[in-house]
């Protein structure tokens, strides 16, 4: 089978692919040269993939591909991205784990996407939104007219989760603690400069707020293989 680009081949959106390869292969710890080497192909046909908007491998690379990342084929051409994590099948040996609070943070890192769940005035709300960790602290972004902006003074949740289907594992981190706004300029310049990534939802969102933890737990599923 060629492994040249085939313009015809059935994808997702372009550069979706390259994308999704990047981003496992570096999730894996594995290098361009390193993955190559397992896939059976060069080091410069994968830059080429990650980095090309219109490249599609052949089916015999895509399938070696999604082998050496662990991925569904469907995964790796963006099939599941409008379907709920936790789709695949539980594995045959799971453990449920305590984590310490330091891995609780280590997991948390420094910025990504979690939920925040409220108690406000038209009862509980749970949403997503973009986060970052500074100076011991769950920050976010948002307008004063939303609904995360009613955490300011309320205790809230603060969850976020990994997912890994083709391992069956994953973790979850619950921080809970009371929202106040931030108003020092100072501080708030700061945390602009740390953000990882403006608001996906987009809009004007220039109102940080900001969670300090009263308790931090963690669990995650590991998988006892054999026996």
């Amino acid at each position: 089978m060629s492994e040249h680009v085939r313009p015809d081949a059935a994808a997702g959106p372009q550069g979706d692919i390259g994308r999704r390869i990047a981003q496992r292969r570096e999730e894996l710890g594995l290098t361009r040269e390193e993955t190559a080497a397992r896939v059976g192909t060069a080091p410069g046909y994968i830059r080429y993939l990650e980095e090309k908007p219109s490249a599609m491998p052949g089916i015999g690379v895509l399938v070696r591909l999604a082998d050496v990342l662990g991925m569904g084929i469907s995964a790796l051409r963006g099939g599941d991205a409008g379907l709920p994590p936790g789709i695949g099948k539980a594995a045959h040996h799971p453990e449920l784990a305590e984590m310490s609070v330091d891995e609780c943070w280590e997991r948390l890192s420094t910025h990504g996407v979690g939920r925040v769940a409220i108690d406000g005035p038209a009862g509980l709300l749970v949403v997503p939104l973009n986060y970052t960790v500074a100076d011991g602290a769950i920050t976010f972004r948002t307008a004063p007219d939303t609904a995360p902006a009613t955490a300011v003074g309320n205790q809230v949740a603060f969850e976020v989760d990994r997912i890994d289907e083709a391992l069956s594992q994953g973790w979850s981190v619950l921080l809970q603690g009371r929202g106040r706004a931030v108003t020092d300029p100072d501080t708030v310049r700061r945390l602009n400069a740390l953000a990882y990534s403006g608001p996906w939802a987009g809009g004007e969102r220039d109102m940080w707020v900001r969670v300090e933890a009263e308790s931090v737990t963690g669990r995650r599923i590991v998988v006892r293989r054999g026996g």
